[in-house]
C-alpha cells in the first residue's frame, strides 16, 4: 500500500498531511521532529509514502479554511487511531465548532470522564490530526490560552482566524 503525503504552505507555516486510502491520518507542522510522522509510521509500518499535490480533497479543504471558510475541514474523513479513550477525545474535538472554545474540563465532561481532566489534556496533546481535529479550540477553564503542540503563536493565530479572539491578528514567531 501507498500513503500520500501533501506539503502545504499556510499562514501558520508548512503543513504536511498524510492520507491513506482517501482518509487523513496525520497532519504535522514544519519538519515535525518525529512526533506525528513517527506515530503514523508506527501505525502503518509497511506503507510506502509518495508525495502528491492532492489526495482526498485535503489540499482544497485547507485552502478554503485558510481563505476564511473555517468549517471547510469538517468534511474531511479522518482516522486518528489511538487508544479507545484517545479516539473518543479526538473525535469529540470535532464537536467544537469554529468560533467556539471549550475548556479541558468541559471536554472531559463531554467524553463522560469529568474527573479525567489531565488524561483529556494528555490525549489532546497527542492529537495526530491538529486543525482538522481542532485541539487548538481547547483552552484553560479561566479562558486562558494554554498548551498547544504547534506553539502558542499558532494557537492564537488559529483562534483569531476563527473569530474566537478579538484584535489584530497575532504575528507568528515561528
Amino acid at each position: 500500500m501507498t500513503m500520500d503525503m501533501l506539503r502545504l504552505d499556510s499562514p501558520i507555516g508548512e503543513l504536511t498531511c498524510l492520507v491513506r486510502n482517501g482518509t487523513l491520518v496525520g497532519v504535522t507542522f514544519d519538519k515535525d521532529r518525529g512526533g506525528t510522522r513517527g506515530y503514523v509510521q508506527k501505525r502503518f509500518p509497511s506503507e510506502a509514502v509518495r508525495e502528491v499535490k492532492e489526495s482526498g480533497g485535503v489540499r482544497a479543504a485547507f485552502e478554503k479554511y485558510f481563505a476564511g471558510e473555517t468549517s471547510a475541514l469538517d468534511s474531511l474523513t479522518v482516522d486518528p487511531g489511538g487508544t479507545p479513550f484517545q479516539a473518543k477525545v479526538w473525535m469529540s474535538l470535532r464537536e467544537i465548532a469554529a468560533g467556539k472554545t471549550w475548556s479541558y474540563q468541559e471536554l472531559a465532561r463531554h467524553v463522560g470522564s469529568p474527573a479525567a481532566v489531565r488524561a483529556v489534556g494528555a490525549a489532546n496533546g497527542a492529537n495526530p490530526i491538529p486543525l482538522v481535529l481542532p485541539c487548538h479550540r481547547v483552552i484553560g477553564k479561566t479562558g486562558k490560552l494554554v498548551g498547544y503542540g504547534g506553539g502558542m503563536a499558532r494557537k492564537e493565530w488559529l483562534l483569531r482566524h476563527e473569530g474566537c479572539l478579538e484584535g489584530e491578528q497575532a504575528g507568528l514567531a515561528l
